[in-house]
């Protein structure tokens, strides 16, 4: 159980975090920023995790439903309607979104993919709101059939390369990119929607054969799924609550997905404790290590130790790469999975004062050992980041109310694609006997 103490810190970590989706919004078409840059463009995955957010903002007290209506719909209804097509300006293609969009027009900037992945995580939010907003009245009606459309929209089966392997994505001009999701990641939602489709589902030899590239390890005396970044452990259980329910890899290994990122925020808190490249601060409170912004390119010097630094890059354990820097939005995102070391190192890094001067948290990572300027004030992350915030607001739902969990659980889509995928178990058959 989580004290009244402990739900109180939450409360305001979640309430902190939500204030991102609030604010960092253009209101004309519901798309929201990916950092707080100046003149940075809007995420797709970040307007998922807005969508998420929303209902969850309004069960908490902090947003009127008609409000979040009115989000919902703005948002839904500019996807809806925005381009679709090859053009290297569009907002989409086949059903598919590109990474980053301009915050005003909405079109395709940066030269980015149409993105599987982005997609997926749109898609989970989107169906979230059609899950949330089941009222019978003109505006939430809207929200359900907008988000069928968008969900029917998505051409999977286009998106399939290599032994039918999800493509990471598609650019115009140039056609799909090299690179397939394979090895255990952050996939899991994209084939579970894909499988779930009612108008483009993958086969399930597309899932076998993601699953038969997967790494199984002992780190530490603890045997479980590799894969290195925190967040990879993370992002799929937003939207799937995967307590008890298994496909052949982990009925084979007699475990469940939870249970496996369980035991995946242990190695990163056992990791920092060993801490094998002597970074100061690291240990039992102090832990984190995922796909992050960081102070490089640099390589300097320190205490007569030649270290290099990156900046945004998926960061892991215990293979690295890991050049001191920690996220703490990822340590408050395994909430779920390990509160008994999480909440002690929430109230470490509240200790801290990484929040201070922001309106949004903790920054979204900072050095243990990179110091800069006159005052050799350590390096912080000068930015937020929604895909950062909004697995903060998300998880910590999660853990104390089941919420978003509880209304995916219903979701018709998601249970046939668990099912396709070959899960079975715990809800997933409670879920089947409800419908006999």
């Amino acid at each position: 159980m989580t004290s009244g103490d402990s739900q109180a810190l939450l409360h305001k970590l979640q309430k902190d975090s939500f204030d991102y989706f609030i604010n960092e919004v253009n209101p004309r078409n519901g798309l929201i920023r990916d950092k707080t840059a100046d003149d940075w463009p809007a995420s797709i995955a970040a307007v998922g995790m807005a969508l998420t957010v929303y209902p969850i903002g309004v069960e908490r007290g902090c947003m009127p439903r008609e409000d979040a209506v009115a989000r919902t719909l703005t948002t839904l209804r500019f996807f809806a309607a925005s381009e679709q097509g090859e053009s290297p300006t569009a907002t989409g293609y086949k059903g598919f979104y590109y990474h980053f969009l301009d915050m005003h027009s909405g079109q395709r900037v940066l030269d980015c993919e149409l993105s599987s992945i982005d997609t997926a995580l749109l898609i989970a939010g989107v169906l979230t709101a059609a899950g949330y907003f089941s009222a019978d009245t003109p505006a939430e009606r809207e929200i359900r059939d907008l988000a069928d459309l968008l969900y029917r929209r998505v051409d999977w089966q286009w998106m399939r390369g290599r032994k039918g392997l999800m493509c990471h994505g598609w650019k115009p001009g140039q056609g799909f990119l090299r690179w397939h999701w394979e090895g255990y990641d952050e996939a899991l939602i994209l084939y579970v929607l894909a499988l779930g489709s009612p108008t483009f589902p993958i086969e399930r030899a597309s899932y076998d054969a993601w699953a038969s590239t997967y790494e199984w390890k002992s780190v530490y005396g603890i045997d479980y799924l590799y894969a290195g970044p925190l967040f990879i452990h993370q992002m799929s259980h937003i939207w799937l609550d995967l307590r008890g329910i298994r496909d052949d890899f982990m009925r084979a290994h007699d475990l469940d997905y939870f249970e496996n990122s369980r035991r995946a925020t242990y190695v990163q808190q056992r990791y920092a404790i060993e801490n094998p490249l002597g970074f100061p601060e690291y240990g039992a409170l102090c832990w984190g290590i995922t796909a992050s912004d960081g102070p490089g390119p640099a390589t300097r010097k320190i205490d007569g130790i030649q270290r290099k630094f990156y900046d945004y890059v998926g960061r892991g354990v215990p293979y690295g790469p890991d050049d001191g820097t920690l996220a703490p939005w990822a340590v408050a995102a395994s909430l779920p999975f390990a509160p008994e070391i999480v909440l002690p190192s929430i109230a470490h890094y509240q200790g801290l004062h990484l929040c201070e001067r922001n309106p949004y948290g903790f920054k979204a990572s900072f050095s243990t050992v990179f110091h800069h300027g006159r005052s050799g004030a350590r390096w912080v992350s000068p930015y937020h980041f929604g895909i950062n915030e909004g697995p903060t607001v998300i998880m910590v739902e999660n853990h104390l109310h089941d919420f978003p969990w509880r209304l995916m659980r219903d979701n018709a889509a998601l249970r046939n694609g668990l099912r396709r995928a070959g899960f079975a178990g715990g809800w997933l058959e409670e879920g089947a006997a409800r419908q006999l």
